[in-house]
């Protein structure tokens, strides 16, 4: 099955991570120095907005080639 994320709304890290080309260490310096979209709290989860994910994949290219 080839990783997708939602039309709109939010995803987590690991459906973050299925989708672009790097590990959780580079994605979090990435956030800590602002390369990378900043996270939203919703309680205890961490989610990114897909907006935010989309345009990161757009900026860097579609490694996938699957973003639907």
């Amino acid at each position: 099955m080839t990783p997708t994320i939602p039309q709109e709304g939010f995803v987590r890290l690991k459906q973050v991570l299925q989708i672009v080309p790097f590990g959780k260490t580079k994605w979090w310096n990435g956030v800590k120095t602002g390369e990378f979209p900043q996270p939203v709290k919703h309680g205890r989860c961490t989610l990114w907005r897909v907006e935010d994910i989309r345009k990161l994949i757009a900026k860097i290219g579609n490694p996938s080639g699957q973003v639907a």
